[in-house]
């Protein structure tokens, strides 16, 4: 691995790459935070929200002023671009990252505040004193005393989820594209909606031209997530009868209530976001909304073995039939929309893919951290449409809250992974293992 090197500010890089890649990284990442591109759940739309579609026409602008061919918004939102190979069969390598950001936290009036040279101690956000940023709870910040930490005022999230993938995929291939060393094709896709499920949703893979892709969605330095949850959408609705209440005795049967005895007998000492870690799945209730007469739950089933989501699904069955069965009156629907599947068993079939990203992390000056995610990516849902997308960090933290911060240092070393990545793919050795 390169030796680590000085920047600017006397903040210390992964290696001299990195450090050359920091400035940019970071100029790109303060300037796409602040458009708010939220996604919204349930929408009808697509994207789900139009303001997307803001921070995708600036990278259409951007990308072709970097000198990239093919740039192009799609009749769905998403931008692709090419950046031309300089080696004879080399292989055209994904680079994707999504620009919406979770409805989870406020995003609208982003603003960013870069800590430069963090000290140690706590990180009061400006906005709201009550966020506080304590490297006591938070052994990834404790970690990096000396490196440039940028946060929001909080009173919004950040959006390191997943500008930060965005601006290190723009600031790799902008640097690519003034470099002459042998380098593969290069294919770059910006998705929408990712965040509400939907990003690959009308993704075209023979359009995209890819072999094989990797996202920059993930969080600490190193990580290389292969392993995904797999993930069902539920909605649960239960219908009871509605009368005024007045004339109710003998005659109503409440749905809320009855609807609110499922999510009571939901396991709370297990199964659950809360009481969970690592590979053990969960059934997650979200929102609720009705009336006495009809009332809706929606969840999240996720685990990573197939067999026991399965299982978790069939749980919130058989409570709502043990809960309706109490009133001859009501009845009740579920409704089970696969979201994701766990994308393991197809990457395990392209070992090279895998090998290749640890490579080019070394290159980058970090050790790679394989890891699962307890969640999911359009990477996921690429590799099950047959686009093997393992899952690179990005330098984020905190994702999807309003103490959502990053490492400049961390940005800086992904997004010389991602030129490592290309350059790795145009080598000999690695063509042949490619084909």
């Amino acid at each position: 691995m390169p030796e680590p090197a000085p920047g600017r500010n006397g903040a210390r890089y992964a290696s001299p790459l990195a450090a050359e890649l920091a400035d940019d990284v970071l100029e790109r990442f303060l300037r796409y935070v602040v458009i708010d591109t939220e996604a919204v759940v349930d929408s009808t739309t697509y994207p789900s929200s139009a303001k997307q579609l803001d921070l995708s026409r600036l990278l259409v602008d951007e990308l072709r002023a970097i000198g990239l061919e093919d740039v192009e918004l799609t009749e769905h939102g998403y931008v692709f671009a090419t950046l031309p190979g300089t080696v004879e069969g080399a292989p055209t390598v994904g680079l994707i990252a999504h620009v919406d950001t979770s409805p989870d936290a406020p995003g609208t009036g982003v603003a960013p505040i870069v800590h430069r040279g963090y000290a140690g101690g706590t990180i009061a956000l400006s906005g709201d004193p009550a966020q506080v940023l304590d490297p006591a709870e938070l052994p990834e910040l404790a970690e990096r005393v000396g490196q440039d930490i940028v946060t929001s005022d909080g009173t919004t999230l950040l959006g390191a989820d997943d500008k930060a993938g965005v601006a290190e995929i723009v600031a790799a291939v902008a640097h690519l594209a003034r470099d002459e060393s042998p380098r593969a094709n290069v294919r770059v896709g910006f998705t929408v909606d990712e965040e509400v499920g939907r990003g690959t949703d009308h993704f075209d893979l023979e359009r995209f031209g890819a072999d094989f892709a990797y996202t920059f969605d993930g969080s600490g330095l190193g990580e290389l997530e292969i392993e995904t949850f797999s993930a069902d959408h539920l909605r649960l609705t239960i219908k009871g009868v509605g009368v005024h209440p007045g004339t109710a005795k003998g005659r109503l049967v409440n749905a809320i209530k009855l609807l609110s005895d499922v999510v009571a007998e939901l396991p709370r000492d297990g199964l659950s976001p809360e009481t969970t870690e690592g590979r053990e799945g969960f059934v997650h209730p979200t929102r609720i909304a009705g009336t006495s007469s009809s009332a809706t739950l929606w969840l999240i089933a996720r685990d990573h073995d197939d067999e026991k989501l399965a299982h978790h699904v069939e749980l919130v069955r058989s409570l709502a039939a043990e809960v309706v069965s109490r009133e001859p009156h009501a009845s009740f629907e579920l409704e089970v929309e696969p979201q994701y599947r766990n994308m393991r068993s197809a990457l395990d079939r392209h070992p090279e893919i895998v090998a290749a990203a640890e490579t080019a992390i070394r290159r980058a000056g970090v050790e790679p951290v394989e890891s699962i995610i307890r969640g999911g990516t359009d990477g996921a849902r690429l590799t099950e449409k047959g686009l093997p997308t393992p899952n690179l960090f990005t330098g984020g933290q905190d994702y999807h809250s309003l103490r959502e911060w990053a490492s400049v240092q961390d940005m800086a070393a992904a997004a010389a992974t991602a030129v490592e990545l290309i350059r790795l793919w145009g080598e000999p050795a690695q063509l042949r293992r490619a084909r």
